[in-house]
């Protein structure tokens, strides 16, 4: 299965976008804190809106980019089987961490294909940047991204 992935990062990290740093310093969904990830969604919109939700008024400000990241057929794509009932909630849950968690400890693939929480039916993938696959992944140059104004509270544009 090849699949195309998006990540959208505040341009000041554009350069650091794939190491897995942000994640690995403050947790997510599904890795827990001291694990790092990379979190990219299948679609831009959907990569647009997952970071759009924790974004404050001040982020208004920011210049954004995306990457367009190409995972060939030849990189295998694990999913989550199984999930625990909290998988939903808010703040995440130790069972969703330990998916990621133990999902990145096993090192069987560089992906695994998860559930947005944000959109049924779509999904996000997590990158292991130390996997040895994960090089063989075709990340794009960093392209501009605007938020439309409307979506900040005024629609105002910066």
């Amino acid at each position: 299965m090849s699949a195309v992935a998006y990540r959208l990062v505040k341009k000041r990290h554009a350069k650091e976008a794939f190491s897995g740093e942000g994640a690995r310093i403050a947790g997510g969904r599904w890795n827990s804190p001291g694990i790092g990830v990379v979190y990219v969604s299948e679609t831009l919109s959907l990569a647009a809106l997952e970071t759009f939700v924790h974004l404050q008024p001040v982020d208004r400000h920011y210049d954004y980019v995306w990457f367009r990241i190409a995972i060939s057929k030849d990189v295998s794509i694990d999913s989550v089987a199984t999930l625990p009932t909290s998988w939903r909630r808010k703040p995440p849950t130790d069972a969703t961490q330990a998916i990621g968690t133990r999902w990145v400890q096993a090192s069987r693939t560089a992906v695994l294909r998860v559930p947005s929480i944000l959109v049924p039916g779509e999904y996000n993938f997590l990158l292991n940047p130390t996997h040895p696959n994960f090089k063989r992944l075709k990340i794009s140059r960093a392209a501009t991204f605007d938020f439309d104004a409307r979506l900040w509270k005024g629609g105002v544009d910066k």
